[in-house]
């Protein structure tokens, strides 16, 4: 009997994912995962931009640890632990590479003139990272919640006594704060450009475009990843609000290809491209962000540094 109640409290009696997670998917998110944070590690390194560490990074770090997750329930699917572990951190980590987003437009807007951004570059960086970090709080909240419900056997989108907490829905609320967030951010980010384009400035006092800067090839290509990534996420996020919305039983969150391709696919994407259009490659490193100048830093300085 003791034996019995014991497995109880570390297993769930049935399948909590509809489906087995594939094992040779879950490595490969591994794998890919690792790479890219590993990469941005040696960028944010090499450029000096810090910053990148408690965002992107840390992305990346939540991305596998909640795919380990996975890849254990693909070897235990009845085990509590890698399930709960992925709920967390999947839903999360995304958070940390729209903060990421935020701070690098909010770069091209102090270099390419404040005057046709409605809101100046320093304010856009606050404001979106404070309302990323609310919907990351409520997510995390919920994810807590939710995983805290799973563990008692219970279903998170419904309250079993007055007490509970619908742990599933307060995850649905984060994840639609933050596409409200990432929405804003799109269409705010793409009146600045063609305001920039066409000349057309909000305000006529307003800052005007540094002189050390122009729309040039490096800043283009800045701009092309950022969409992208940022089209990627919002993807992502579209996916998860459905997701949630039909529920803990309900198909979509049954359907393993789903969440392969519209959560670890996106996110994987997003990443990479970030690594491959990186800000510290593109806009220069540190010294360049902090005194408005164009610095071009040699590669044998550079390695000297580091090492």
């Amino acid at each position: 009997m003791e034996l019995q109640a014991r497995a109880s409290n570390t297993d769930f009696h049935r399948d909590p994912y509809g489906y087995v997670p594939t094992e040779w998917i879950c490595i490969l998110f591994i794998v890919l995962f690792s790479l890219s944070a590993i990469v941005h590690a040696g960028q944010a390194t090499y450029t000096r931009l810090f910053w990148l560490f408690p965002t992107i990074c840390t992305a990346g770090i939540l991305e596998i640890v909640g795919w380990s997750g996975r890849l254990w329930s693909s070897k235990n699917i009845l085990a509590k632990s890698p399930y709960l572990m992925q709920i967390v951190t999947t839903i999360i980590a995304p958070t940390f590479l729209v903060a990421a987003n935020f701070v690098i437009l909010g770069q091209m807007i102090r270099r390419l003139g404040q005057c046709y951004s409605r809101i100046s570059a320093k304010w856009y960086t606050i404001i979106f990272c404070s309302f990323d970090a609310i919907a990351l709080i409520i997510q995390a909240v919920g994810g807590a919640t939710a995983a805290t419900a799973v563990d008692q056997n219970k279903n998170p989108n419904k309250r079993e006594t007055h007490a509970d907490t619908q742990g599933g829905h307060i995850m649905l609320i984060g994840i639609v704060i933050q596409m409200f967030g990432i929405t804003v951010y799109m269409a705010l980010a793409a009146e600045f450009i063609l305001r920039y384009l066409y000349d057309r400035p909000v305000r006529a006092s307003g800052d005007r475009p540094l002189a050390a800067f122009s729309f040039d090839r490096k800043h283009k290509l800045m701009l092309a990843g950022l969409t992208f990534s940022s089209i990627c996420i919002y993807i992502r996020s579209v996916y998860r609000t459905i997701e949630l919305a039909n529920g803990w039983t309900g198909y979509i969150i049954h359907t393993q290809r789903y969440f392969d391709w519209l959560d670890g696919g996106m996110i994987t994407l997003a990443m990479f491209t970030v690594n491959f259009f990186h800000p510290g490659f593109l806009l220069g490193p540190a010294r360049t962000w902090a005194t408005g100048k164009e610095v071009d830093i040699p590669l044998k300085q550079m390695d000297s540094d580091i090492a």
